[in-house]
C-alpha cells in the first residue's frame, strides 16, 4: 500500500517535486473623469448602479451589491444573501483590499486589490486579481477573469462618464 503522502503520482518537474503553473496576476486598468475620491465613491458606494449583475452576479439582474462594513455583499430581490468577498485592508480613497469568492466558498477565494490614482485626465483604477492557487480551478478562474474584467471595467468607466 502506498503512503497516504506519496507523491509518485503527481507530475514531476524533473528534480522529484510536483511541478505547477505559475499563473500571473490578471491586471486590468481604466482611466475615469473627476479626482480620485470621486471615483473610489462610484466604485465601492455605487457598485449596485453599475456592476454588470445579469452577466456576473450570483442571483442576477434583480440583485443588489453592496461594499458592507467588511464585505462585498450581494443581495437577491427575495433577502438571499451571498458575500463576494471581505475587506482587509480598506483605505478610501486610495485602495481597497479583499478576498474575492463571488457564487462560491470563501474556501476557493482569490485575491482582489482595487488602487485609485490620479493622472492627468482623471483618475486611473487598477485591478490587481491574484491569488489563483485558493480557486478550485486556478487556470479556469484566471481564465475567466482575464476576459471579465475588461467588461466590468468598461461599464464602470461609462458610469463615471468615461467615453
Amino acid at each position: 500500500m502506498d503512503s497516504l503522502f506519496s507523491h509518485k503520482h503527481e507530475p514531476s518537474g524533473g528534480d522529484g517535486h510536483a511541478a505547477f503553473e505559475i499563473l500571473e496576476p490578471v491586471v486590468h486598468t481604466v482611466v475615469v473623469p473627476g479626482s480620485v475620491a470621486h471615483a473610489f465613491a462610484g466604485f465601492t458606494d455605487h457598485t449596485h448602479l453599475w456592476w454588470p449583475l445579469e452577466s456576473y452576479g450570483v442571483y442576477g439582474a434583480g440583485s443588489y451589491v453592496e461594499f458592507e462594513e467588511n464585505l462585498i455583499l450581494e443581495t437577491a430581490d427575495d433577502g438571499r444573501t451571498s458575500i463576494w468577498g471581505t475587506l482587509d485592508d480598506w483605505q478610501p480613497p486610495l485602495s481597497f483590499h479583499a478576498t474575492w469568492h463571488p457564487g462560491t466558498t470563501a474556501l476557493w477565494s482569490t485575491e482582489l486589490l482595487v488602487a485609485f490614482r490620479a493622472v492627468a485626465d482623471g483618475t486611473e483604477v487598477r485591478v490587481f486579481h491574484d491569488g489563483w492557487e485558493g480557486s478550485e480551478d486556478p487556470p479556469a478562474t484566471r481564465a475567466k477573469y482575464a476576459d471579465a474584467w475588461p467588461g466590468i471595467l468598461a461599464k464602470y468607466a461609462r458610469f463615471m462618464g468615461a467615453a
